[in-house]
């Protein structure tokens, strides 16, 4: 396996989302939307549908991916106690911190950033789109 991917469905606020990651992780955003799409079909599609977002890649440091896109509309998802959360493995302090409070505007913390047993620094927070986070910060100062 060459790896893993998290791939966030939103019901409408994928766009909103996604540039909202990218102003806290950085790195590079592409978003391909359902009207764009190759064939008859995007074109057809009600303008509400069309410009819901099909796929969205944020792309940051050199081997990091975040994938999503808008469900459709009569594909409903929830974020509602979800077995899954992110998880993202940091390089130090600051940049845990960063990234921490960057994911906690708007959302709520539901462990704040601190030591534990197996991270120098650990945080849980669910960010204002219900997305779930853990940032992980393993032996690093």
């Amino acid at each position: 396996m060459k790896s893993a991917t998290a791939y966030l469905l939103f019901n409408g606020e994928a766009e909103e989302a996604f540039t909202f990651y990218r102003s806290v992780l950085g790195g590079e955003l592409q978003m391909v939307r359902y009207r764009d799409m190759g064939g008859e079909g995007g074109s057809s599609l009600p303008e509400e549908v069309g410009n819901r977002i099909a796929n969205a890649a944020l792309t940051w440091r050199e081997d990091q991916l975040l994938m999503g896109s808008d469900a459709p509309p009569d594909q409903r998802v929830g974020h509602d106690n979800v077995p899954f959360a992110v998880c993202l493995d940091v390089d130090d302090q600051a940049e845990a911190e960063r990234i921490f409070t960057g994911l906690s505007e708007g959302g709520q913390v539901t462990m704040p950033l601190g030591k534990t047993e197996w991270a120098a620094q650990f945080g849980m927070v669910t960010d204002k789109f219900s997305v779930p986070w853990m940032v992980n910060l393993y032996g690093g100062e």
